[in-house]
């Protein structure tokens, strides 16, 4: 719905898509990146993806890397060029919306067989 838009752009960031655990120097998981209950990040974990963000939303679109490779590297850091000076977008990252097919198309699938196929799930699942 943006794509028509000169002041507006939504962007998917797909750094932490193929991410794998970051590793340490025994092969086991690096402790350091993770907050004390193992799930959340720590202050070094949030830095990381600060960056692998930062660097996605100044690659080209269709360019974008999916993955962060976790290191203590401050030099991976990207930083906007004279060449494109900005956040990359659809738009400016060279595809024009005629590129783009945003017809709207009829779902494969009708509503009401989503909604009946979710009723009789619940209904074997309780039997």
């Amino acid at each position: 719905r943006y794509e028509e838009r000169e002041d507006f752009a939504v962007v998917m960031q797909p750094f932490f898509r193929n991410t794998l655990l970051p590793l340490d120097s025994n092969g086991k998981p690096d402790l350091s990146f993770f907050a004390a209950d193992c799930f959340h990040f720590s202050l070094r974990g949030y830095a990381e993806m600060a960056m692998a963000l930062w660097n996605n939303m100044l690659e080209p679109v269709g360019e974008k890397q999916t993955y962060n490779n976790f290191t203590r590297d401050r030099s991976k850091l990207k930083c906007p060029n004279p060449e494109t000076p900005f956040l990359s977008t659809v738009r400016n990252s060279g595809f024009r919306s005629s590129d783009l097919t945003l017809d709207k198309t009829e779902p494969s699938v009708p509503y009401w067989a989503v909604i009946m196929a979710a009723v009789a799930g619940v209904l074997v699942g309780s039997l």
